[in-house]
């Protein structure tokens, strides 16, 4: 559906409050136009209150909703949470008359309180948002492509554009600077020919691209799929030569000390679509050998743009024999076990209505495990 804004200065920006004009360009689809889905795992969801700063009676809805009052709760909005996407609320039932835009935020108040009765979710993919504007009528001379919030009035196209296509995303279309004015609702795959139906030719000054909702990751380690190494290595040897014939003394230590440590990584793919600075928790509780916890803790936290890495080290004491035998050679061979496991990590990134799958790689290396050989040698 195209809608056009009623020009009115409103608190919030985030929050936009538009009449439903009968566009010859409107579309038959009785939910707008455009099938929209929300896929599954994704975390779009708005909660509505009776009152302001949610307080009173509430509604938790995930897809849209044709008529709020079915469920009890018409014209009595006067607060918003969203999570995910942005949500459309409509003054009438069948996502028709004056709307509000509510993206991603808590809102403690609403401009057009107690009149919502229909709710319909924003399922557009808003990663990566294109509109084109066209100088004339049915897209006919001069183009700017923009892919960014744009004021106009820094350019070159400023009060020229009369047609637009949305090659990606939704948009909101300004007519003065500072967002005031006649203002406009351009969705993906809703191309609008003429301004000229809503008096907005040559009128267009400031376009704000709605923002998706915060990317969620979830990490599902594939331990079916684990590839694991281990080796011991003798790390030091300690002998005593007794050639009389009754017991000696081994060696005047009691024990000795050894360094041992834990190395845990995660490595990204080469092409990951990830962002800088994105973080999430890959649970990593289970990863067992020999009876013994490899790895450092339950979860190993990661973040995009860091090392992702982590070393702990410690000191293992082990004891050494007191005596060695009459006419015998005591060889004490101190072992290291060194595991090292690799698992690859599936990625499932979710944006607004927008899943991604993507794989990485947890690895830990363990060397923990100290025990000690006696080889005795009768001489």
């Amino acid at each position: 559906m195209l809608l056009s804004f009623d020009g009115l200065l409103l608190q919030n920006v985030r929050s936009t409050t538009v009449p439903d004009l009968q566009s010859p360009f409107k579309p038959s689809l009785e939910r707008g136009g455009v099938e929209r889905t929300t896929l599954p795992g994704t975390m779009n969801k708005i909660i509505v209150y009776e009152h302001s700063h949610f307080k009173g009676i509430s509604r938790e809805f995930t897809s849209d909703v044709i008529d709020i009052g079915a469920e009890s709760f018409d014209n009595c909005v006067s607060s918003v949470k969203v999570i995910g996407n942005p949500w459309v609320a409509y003054e009438h039932t069948n996502y028709r008359g004056h709307i509000e835009i509510f993206e991603e935020g808590e809102y403690g108040t609403v401009c057009r309180n107690d009149v919502i009765s229909s709710l319909q979710l924003v399922s557009e993919d808003l990663t990566n948002p294109q509109i084109t504007l066209y100088e004339h009528p049915y897209y006919q001379g001069k183009q700017l492509v923009l892919r960014n919030e744009t004021n106009l009035c820094h350019g070159y196209f400023n009060d020229i554009a009369s047609s637009h296509k949305v090659q990606r995303g939704a948009w909101i279309l300004y007519e003065h600077p500072n967002k005031t004015g006649y203002r406009m609702l351009a969705r993906f795959s809703q191309d609008v020919p003429d301004y000229g139906h809503f008096n907005f030719h040559d009128k267009l000054s400031y376009l704000v691209p709605l923002k998706p909702g915060k990317t969620g990751i979830s990490a599902e380690v594939l331990w079916d799929k684990k590839e694991e190494h281990v080796q011991s290595v003798v790390i030091d040897t300690i002998s005593s030569v007794n050639r009389s014939s009754q017991e000696r003394t081994f060696t005047t230590e009691m024990g000795r000390d050894y360094e041992t440590s834990v190395t845990e990584s995660f490595n990204f793919s080469n092409s990951t679509q990830i962002s800088w600075g994105t973080s999430f928790n890959v649970v990593v509780k289970g990863l067992f050998e020999g009876g013994h916890n490899l790895s450092l803790s339950n979860t190993f936290t990661v973040e995009w743009g860091k090392s992702n890495t982590r070393t702990e080290k410690k000191s293992v004491r082990i004891s050494l024999p007191n005596t060695v035998s009459p006419n015998t050679k005591l060889t004490v061979n101190v072992v290291r076990k060194q595991v090292s496991v690799k698992v690859p990590v599936k990625l499932i990134i979710t944006t607004g209505s927008q899943c991604k799958e993507e794989y990485g790689e947890y690895r830990c290396q363990s060397g923990e495990s100290i025990t000690t050989e006696y080889d005795e040698e009768k001489i």
